[in-house]
């Protein structure tokens, strides 16, 4: 039965009766196995039988027998037989609709989703496409946040150069690797993320050297410490908070941005590059040409869609492409690959950039195309929020659609901000953008997600 039979049955049964037509639908992998496990049960009587000569077997026909010949003489059949089929079918499908809610408070004990429910969300997050995502930063916690509703098989490659706030001390006290921006795509990949966000954001305002650090850094510093290196620490903290998909740092090296300007300074340090104000000419790291970690180009050849952005251009996105082997890896590869371009200019980094100039940016790192299309935002914010950013030299990224045609590159045009008109902020909207995204893959696939 196809999926759209299964959604009209859905639509003109009760509650309950909908609930265990669920348990019939396709892929679940439940019908197979109910089956064998009948199919079990009578051989197992079978053989017990036959073992035993049937002797048993002989005795209970017979009693069963004069059973039904007395039923039937006070009861006829067409009234005793469908009786004892709705008792038969009432005993099975309450046994069975007990088990499973038993075996759902095991699973779920606070929880009110029943069991089918659970394992068909599961079984679709499985089945989803395999989705690399690269940057660091916010925008890519908020990239993974809409992501995860559709597939669990996600790799979120981050970067490692953030050197300030609490981060920045870890780095520079401990010599651990920046835990702040995987500690942001953690969090975000996590099942219960809402209180796990809230956990892993939490600040100290005071104690001897804990002041001003957060809780999810210093988590990730002590696994570290614990298992031996950050990659073990970000794969068993994910076991312990039920993470949907992956986190990779982008290497294990510990790299230093620098970046070079239009007046001709060079300014090291990925906190120090956006306060310096300038024109960007060109970005690198201490050491050149940093070592990618095995599972980042495993996870980039065995992807079916690449997303890059949204972030900081110049210290989230491309301070993963300064790792070449990341930067072959992409290139290599025949998958659709999608830049998710800012919303508003950053200042220190893009001011006055448009849509091509963050594209030139990029590829100009790797000296190649690196991606097909490109997803802008497109409506401008209240005037409200434009005055606000205004005052910070910040402005809405200009699409300037003839160039970016010119570039090679597709322009995906789709409303995906989330404006705060309290606060005057505008970010991507999660859900809206993963649709966009997840839409354009099914496209280029000839594929359509029932969910989208």
């Amino acid at each position: 039965m196809e999926k759209s039979s299964w959604a009209a049955v859905s639509r003109k049964t009760p509650k309950r009766l909908n609930h265990w037509f669920k348990w019939l639908a396709p892929g679940l992998f439940i019908k197979r196995w109910l089956f064998i496990s009948v199919t079990g049960i009578l051989c197992t009587v079978l053989g017990l039988s036959i073992w035993v000569g049937l002797t048993p077997i002989y005795r209970l026909m017979a009693l069963i027998s004069d059973i039904l010949e007395a039923i039937a003489r006070f009861l006829p059949s067409y009234i005793s037989g469908p009786l004892a089929v709705a008792a038969g079918l009432f005993l099975v499908f309450w046994g069975q609709s007990r088990s499973f809610g038993t075996i759902s408070e095991v699973l779920k004990p606070e929880s009110d989703e029943e069991l089918i429910d659970v394992l068909t969300a599961s079984r679709r997050l499985n089945r989803g496409p395999k989705i690399v995502a690269i940057g660091g930063g916010t925008g890519l916690s908020t990239l993974l946040r809409g992501l995860k509703e559709y597939s669990a098989n996600i790799t979120a490659i981050v970067t490692v150069a953030d050197d300030g706030g609490s981060s920045g001390r870890l780095r520079r006290e401990i010599g651990v690797l920046p835990p702040g921006d995987i500690r942001n795509c953690v969090a975000a990949l996590a099942a219960e993320e809402k209180l796990l966000t809230e956990l892993f954001q939490y600040r100290f305002n005071a104690g001897d050297g804990l002041s001003g650090h957060s809780f999810g850094n210093l988590f990730l510093t002590a696994m570290s410490e614990i298992t031996g290196d950050l990659e073990r620490a970000i794969a068993a903290s994910s076991k312990v908070l039920a993470v949907k998909g992956r986190v990779l740092p982008a290497t294990l090296s510990d790299v230093r941005l620098w970046a070079e300007f239009a007046d001709g300074r060079r300014v090291e340090g990925e906190s120090n590059i956006p306060e310096a104000k300038g024109k960007i000419l060109r970005v690198g790291c201490i050491p050149e040409n940093p070592p990618a970690l095995p599972a980042v180009i495993k996870a980039i050849e065995e992807a079916d869609f690449i997303v890059m952005g949204p972030g900081s251009l110049y210290t989230s996105v491309i301070p993963n492409l300064l790792v070449p082997e990341i930067c072959n890896a992409i290139a290599n590869t025949k998958v659709p690959r999608i830049y998710v371009c800012n919303i508003m200019t950053q200042p220190g980094e893009t001011d006055g950039y448009t849509v091509a100039d963050h594209i030139r940016a990029i590829d100009r790192v790797c000296d190649r195309r690196l991606f097909d299309a490109v997803v802008v935002h497109g409506r401008s914010p209240s005037a409200q929020t434009l005055i606000r950013y205004a005052h910070d030299n910040s402005h809405p990224v200009y699409v300037d659609r003839e160039e970016v045609t010119n570039l090679g590159r597709r322009i995906v045009l789709a409303n995906i901000m989330d404006e705060d008109p309290a606060l005057g902020y505008v970010r991507h909207d999660p859900p809206k953008l993963a649709k966009v995204l997840l839409r354009w893959y099914g496209r280029t696939h000839g594929f359509k997600f029932p969910e989208l």
